[in-house]
């Protein structure tokens, strides 16, 4: 059996190191923020109605995949 703490939060859930939650949300666009927290690191993601998403760190700093960099 894991160690490995799971618990349910009013509006997300922590499972080990990581808190996700979910934080705002525009019903008539369509559009989702997302919250990911560890010991280390706080993450703002957000997700268009499309499924595209951009991740921001606790510096407003814009996490870019590399795959979007090399095109």
């Amino acid at each position: 059996m894991s160690d490995i703490e799971y618990k349910e939060l009013q509006y997300g859930f922590k499972y080990g190191d990581a808190t996700i939650e979910r934080h705002i949300s525009d019903e008539k666009r369509g559009w989702v923020v997302l919250g990911l927290e560890t010991s280390k690191i706080k993450l703002q993601i957000y997700v268009t109605k499309t499924g595209k998403i951009r991740i921001h760190d606790q510096k407003g700093q814009e996490w870019i995949p590399r795959k979007y960099l090399n095109a």
